[in-house]
């Protein structure tokens, strides 16, 4: 999680070379990964083809940036039955939509047992839908609380704790802004979704069958709506999203940041003169003495119904997700891993040569923040399991929009109405 201009070359120094030898050699049949683009998944991929020694290539078709846009194209082509999609990259909150729909297989046997060795449980709760497994986990994710160590030295403990700060700093004409993704889109859904585990609530019924909204949930509306009525957050909070809350940190217009681990390697490359002074720690608390639970995110790789290649997809979805390509991008690409011992592997990106932080770092070079994200996903909350997670997803962003105008109770009502008649819809929207 280092500056990505100094990363590529240390990264081809572990995985390209035995690769392309691989590549210009593989033969046979071809393995089609669809995926959101990553910088360097194209060196795993090479890696991956070598390792099949000529009896298939794996192939990677880049899908859109945009979770709608990689959910939609995927959705298209799988209802049609398009058997040359092979392994399929889902994110967390896919696996039950596209189980459902009869789009993936589940895993079994060995294919079973390797995906689900020392996985987080976290992680692996997203990839499980009816108990049952249908994704091998890629990736994990988990937002942290960033500040600047010389405006905030000790980071507050709860989000009252926070708000009092933000006050003060603002009253002393400080950067003060809190700083989270609050525009009507999925950051907001995973926002709310924190809170109300944090306060110890329910969106769903833990089946996902039913919608509960109990006094936890009320309680993250009544914080949603106190934080944003307070004078601490930025005017153009309903169209910020992750990358636009990382660079207004950047820039110093806020004095804390509720984002991914992403921003870590981020700012070291654009402000690495400052780096010593950006600062993390877990997310702030809802009920006092209470430990947050905050939602989890990352990717799980699944193999369509509609393979022509089962036993090849299921043995490339293997590698492409081992311990060692997820350390692998952990490190080049910034990317938490959802294998345990990958968090405690002390030995840098290249073996063979002495470590060097910026050139072949370790996980404790570019993870210091790795106790922070383990402690959070070993109690993290997963957002409500359901195969009408889409459509849930767009009534809560909905209905939370503009967070300053909601009315706890009133807008509770209208979630649990909303939320009811889209659990209720009649197949899945694409």
């Amino acid at each position: 999680m280092f500056p990505r201009r100094g990363r590529s070359a240390a990264g081809a120094i572990l995985l390209a070379g035995a690769a392309l030898a691989g590549c210009s050699q593989a033969g046979g049949l071809t393995v089609n990964l669809y995926l959101s683009p990553e910088d360097h998944l194209q060196t795993v991929v090479d890696k991956c083809t070598a390792q099949a020694a000529g009896r298939y290539r794996i192939v990677y078709n880049k899908l859109p940036r945009g979770a709608d846009g990689q959910r939609e194209q995927m959705a298209r082509r799988l209802a049609a039955r398009d058997d040359s999609l092979d392994v399929l990259g889902l994110d967390v909150t896919w696996i039950p939509e596209f189980a459902e729909a009869g789009w993936i297989d589940p895993w079994t046997g060995a294919a079973e047992a390797e995906a689900t060795q020392d996985v987080l449980p976290g992680p692996l709760a997203t990839a499980r839908w009816n108990g049952r497994l249908y994704g091998a986990t890629k990736n994990t994710n988990v937002q942290l609380l960033w500040y600047d160590d010389r405006i905030t030295p000790s980071p507050p403990k709860t989000f009252d704790e926070l708000m009092r700060t933000a006050q003060v700093l603002k009253a002393a004409g400080k950067p003060h802004e809190v700083l989270f993704t609050g525009a009507q889109y999925e950051g907001l859904v995973v926002f709310y979704n924190t809170l109300v585990a944090s306060a110890g609530g329910h969106i769903l019924s833990d089946d996902g069958k039913s919608v509960v909204m109990d006094e936890g949930a009320i309680r993250a509306l009544e914080l949603l709506k106190t934080l944003t009525t307070a004078g601490i957050t930025d005017p153009s909070l309903t169209n910020s999203k992750e990358d636009d809350i990382r660079q207004a940190f950047q820039r110093g217009d806020g004095a804390f940041e509720l984002n991914w681990p992403y921003v870590y390697a981020s700012y070291g490359q654009e402000k690495p003169q400052d780096l010593a002074h950006l600062k993390w720690a877990r997310y702030p608390q809802v009920v006092p003495g209470t430990p947050s639970r905050v939602t989890i995110g990352g990717f799980n790789l699944a193999i369509s119904t509609y393979s022509q290649h089962k036993k090849e997809a299921f043995e490339a979805a293997l590698c492409l997700r081992s311990a060692a390509s997820q350390k692998y991008q952990a490190l080049v690409d910034g990317i938490p891993p959802s294998i345990a011992s990958v968090y405690d592997d002390p030995r840098p990106l290249d073996p063979a040569k002495p470590a060097d932080a910026a050139k072949n770092p370790t996980m404790a070079d570019q993870y210091p923040m790795k106790a922070d994200i383990r402690a959070a996903l070993a109690d993290a909350a997963v957002r409500p399991l359901t195969p009408a997670y889409q459509n849930l997803s767009t009534v809560i962003s909905n209905v939370l929009s503009p967070p300053s105008e909601i009315d706890p109770r009133a807008t509770a009502d209208k979630l649990r109405e909303a939320l009811t008649d889209a659990l209720n819809s009649r197949g899945i929207i694409p």
